[in-house]
């Protein structure tokens, strides 16, 4: 299947986004700001809808259709199957909601914008939906202002000569083992890296095509990065 596009309501930058024909795009709670703003169409609109007042300052300008939320409730009564209203007292975030709805849809593979930013716990909560989505056999990047965010577990990773910045690797768990890093400033060889010991941060590109290798556990892959990865 094509790829889902989440869109939520952490900072989000139009030039980060690439429209992505044939996906199903879902706008999470206050996301529905920035599909308004990139001219987006949303398949779904998921969410309790309390971060929609934060999301009013990008629409304002210009707006003749009253508040977000007034929008999305004309939304709902002409087409209700777009728009699945949360109860505010969960269990799930938002995000994770929107990605298992995603799943139950039959999309395995999720680009998340607006993840990041805002209240440091909302961020957190949104790295752990990667793991989610490991989990339970998908896999889902964080996209935002050239940063791409990916876990890996028990495989390779290669890219290109072209790559430029930075990436960083962190244990998810305990610990992370067999862990190599080749063609890359800081290189390692079959080594253990622990969740308490902040070792794989701030790796370089060299211009020499590299490889990230982690044969046991599970890493967070961080891209500080313009350039796309093969």
């Amino acid at each position: 299947m094509e790829r889902c596009v989440m869109i939520g309501a952490g900072d989000c930058l139009a030039a980060d986004m690439k429209i992505e024909k044939g996906s199903l795009y879902i706008a999470v709670d206050g996301g529905y700001a920035y599909c308004k703003k990139l001219g987006i169409s949303p398949g779904l609109i998921i969410g309790d809808m309390d971060s929609l007042t934060e999301g009013e300052s990008l629409c304002s300008k210009g707006s003749r259709n009253g508040s977000l939320r007034e929008e999305i409730e004309r939304i709902e009564m002409l087409c209700p199957e777009k728009v699945i209203r949360l109860c505010k007292e969960k269990d799930d975030t938002d995000m994770l909601a929107a990605l298992k709805i995603g799943m139950e849809k039959g999309y395995r593979d999720f680009s998340i914008y607006g993840a990041l930013g805002g209240r440091i716990e909302h961020s957190i909560a949104n790295i752990q939906c990667l793991v989610y989505l490991r989990n339970h056999g998908a896999k889902g990047r964080i996209l935002d202002n050239g940063v791409e965010m990916f876990v890996i577990q028990e495989e390779s990773v290669v890219f290109d000569k072209e790559m430029e910045g930075y990436l960083s690797l962190f244990a998810l768990g305990e610990k992370a083992e067999g862990v190599t890093i080749a063609g890359m400033k800081y290189p390692l060889k079959d080594a253990t890296i622990t969740n308490d010991y902040p070792i794989g941060i701030s790796n370089e590109f060299v211009g020499q095509e590299g490889m990230i290798e982690v044969k046991k556990g599970m890493a967070l892959l961080i891209l500080s990065t313009n350039k796309e990865r093969t």
